[in-house]
Formats: C-alpha cells, structure tokens, sequence
C-alpha cells in the first residue's frame, strides 16, 4: 500500500441508489417530516405505513442515508433536521401540512398491552365493575395485587378500583399477567413527530407534536374571555350583536319594571301646637261668652227705679 495514496471509502450502488431516491422525494414533496418509530414491532409498523400510504410515502433508511441526502439538499434549512435523525428514524414525504400531519399521526396511534419491565407512562387502575373472568386461578392472581373481588352471576367483578402500578414503575409480571387478562392497554405505539421542514416557506420546525384536544380547549377559553371583553366594551360584530341586544333586553326590562313601581307619598306631619297658643285660644273662647251676671243686675236696677217712682 502506498503510503503517499489516499483511498476513497466505497460506497455501495444500493445506498447510491437509496440517496438518490429521498433526493427526488425532497424535490417533489412539500412536507419532510422525521419520525420515531421506536419500540414499534414490525408488524404494527407495517400496518401504520398502509393508514398513511395515501397521504404520506415512508421510508426507513440509515441514519447515514438520510444524512447524505440532507447535506446534498441545496435547502439550506433542510439541513438542520440532521441533528435530529436518531438510530429509530423514519421521514415521512408528504405534500399536505407539517403540523396537519402530526395530529394525523398522534390520532392515529394505536394501543397495546404491557410488557413485564416496562416503566408505566401513568397510573394503572383496575376499575371497579364486572369483569369476563371466570372464577379459579384468576383470583388469587387478583388478591395478590390487593383487588378485592366478588362473585356476580358466575362471574368476577370487581369491587372497587385499584391502583397496580404508579406512574414510573417497573410493571411486574404479576401485573401484566392481570392486565392482560383485564384486557387492559396502558401503552400506545405509531409515529412520533420530532422535527419537519416546511419546503413553501423554508423552515424547520422542532417539537411539532400537538395535542389537539388541550390546543382547543385553551382556544376556546380565550374566544370567552374575548368575547366577554368584546360585549363589555360594546363592540358590535357577527359574534357579540346577539349578547348586546340580549344585554340590552336585560336592562330595557329593569328600566320598565322600575318605571312602573308607585311612588311612595311622603308622610304627613302633625304639627303641635304650644302650650301658650292653647291657653290663648281658651282665654279667648271665654271671653267671646255672654256674662250673664251682669245682665241681671242691669234689669233689676231698671226694675227698682221704676217702682221708686
């Protein structure tokens, strides 16, 4: 070997022929999406490529490939997803929306059964109610997780809900046995959105997995709030009009109702009359009064005279 040569590493027509294939898919294709398909077993993973066949083509190659296809890619933001290709790596071509795409793939996930050794994602419960399971064996597989039971109608059924496994822990095999058996699927498997790029308008997004149902029970806690500031503050649209004619009705009725009430005469005062002014009118009552006595002694003087003559 000559020591002055270098020598070139060979690269196989296969992996030639792989680059050059997701090169024309990077062209074509609006979407490049990466996802994890870690964990998934074949089988699962071929079913989940039919759901998406119409909407997406997947491909499954080398981390190496994937990287030699970004790099030969003249997108430059393209070559960002490189740091993102893991060992567990499938990029998915499509022409609809990134974000589109990865509700797609999150909704379309599919449950399964747990595995003795797997760490539980939350807490596993055993609800209370009937179950299928026939009374032997299962339970004493039962009590020995703490599940109270009963017999109903030559069945088990479970008196009350029981947490197996905590979120974190280890599921033993005792658990997954039982969980089996109670048709219970804590796991899901499909795609996992890790990163796209938007080819339209040349970014790259990271963290692109939504969870659509928290996303629309926060907008339409903001459309609310909106919508209550928006009446408050009178302002008239498609949306408010309704509420501040209804407002309107509210008050307009109140209004009416307090036009129509009587009005409340005010008291009358007694006024009182003094001491003083009683005694006057009294004094006065008596003095308006004839005196007899006097008239009397006016006649008998008259009288006397006369009968001296």
């Amino acid at each position: 070997m000559n020591p002055g040569k270098t020598t070139e590493a060979h690269v196989s027509d296969k992996k030639i022929k792989q680059v050059s294939e997701l090169e024309g898919l990077i062209k074509e294709k609006n979407t490049i999406l990466l996802v994890s398909i870690k964990g998934i077993p074949a089988s699962q993973y071929q079913e989940l490529v039919k759901r998406f066949r119409s909407k997406a083509v997947v491909k499954v190659p080398k981390k190496s490939i994937i990287s030699r296809a970004l790099d030969s890619s003249d997108k430059e933001g393209l070559k960002e997803l490189r740091e993102k290709v893991g060992d567990s790596t499938a990029i998915l071509f499509s022409d609809d929306d990134a974000f589109d795409m990865s509700v797609e793939l999150l909704e379309k996930k599919t449950s399964v059964r747990a595995k003795a050794g797997q760490i539980a994602p939350e807490d596993i419960v055993v609800d209370a109610g009937p179950t299928e399971l026939m009374p032997g064996p299962a339970i004493t597989e039962l009590g020995a997780l703490g599940i109270q039971i009963k017999i109903d109608k030559g069945k088990i059924s479970i008196k009350e809900s029981k947490t197996i496994v905590k979120k974190g822990e280890k599921i033993s095999s005792a658990a997954a046995d039982v969980m089996g058996k109670l048709d219970i699927k804590p796991f899901s498997i499909g795609f996992v959105p890790i990163a796209a790029f938007d080819s339209k308008e040349n970014k790259v997004y990271f963290d692109i997995s939504v969870d659509k149902e928290s996303i629309l029970s926060e907008l339409k806690n903001f459309f609310r709030s909106a919508l209550s500031f928006s009446v408050d503050m009178g302002y008239v649209c498609s949306d408010t009009i309704k509420f501040i004619l209804g407002k309107a009705a509210v008050h307009g009725n109140a209004l009416e109702k307090l036009a129509e009430q009587p009005k409340e005469e005010a008291p009358k005062v007694e006024e009182k009359k003094d001491e003083g002014s009683e005694s006057e009118e009294k004094s006065e009552e008596v003095k308006e009064e004839p005196t007899e006595s006097g008239d009397e002694k006016k006649e008998d003087i008259q009288i006397k005279s006369e009968e001296e003559k």
